[in-house]
């Protein structure tokens, strides 16, 4: 019987697998969800370069967000790293939900991302 740490780590495995074979050059927009912070990358996996990036722990979130492991919290993570996408010239990305449920704040991170301007 696998334990729900190598449960994690097949649907991560599984969950990237599919984004490679869909991803057609585009970069991928990985999330990191812990309990109590939300972290999100552009990745270039092709040249295995992060592009941009952006957590709850930013110094740009400091003073507005009240608590890193909230849907607040991760919206404003999504709206910063689509700003910081689009200054490094990136439009259209892959999301990479990291085995995470899309619901909650990996849902609010994704909806903020697509206000900010990125294309997935």
């Amino acid at each position: 019987m696998l334990s729900a740490k190598d449960m994690g780590t097949r649907r991560r495995r599984r969950t990237r697998s599919s984004i490679r074979r869909r991803s057609k050059g585009r970069p991928r927009l990985s999330v990191f969800r812990s309990g109590r912070h939300i972290y999100a990358q552009v990745i270039d996996d092709g040249r295995g370069v992060t592009l941009a990036a952006a957590s709850s722990i930013d110094k740009a979130l400091k003073g507005s967000v009240a608590k890193g492991c909230d849907k607040a919290a991760a919206s404003a993570v999504g709206k910063l790293i689509a700003e910081r996408a689009k200054a490094a010239g990136v439009g259209e990305v892959v999301f990479d939900r990291g085995g995470y449920i899309y619901h909650g704040r990996v849902k609010a991170l994704a909806d903020a991302a697509r206000d900010g301007g990125l294309a997935f």
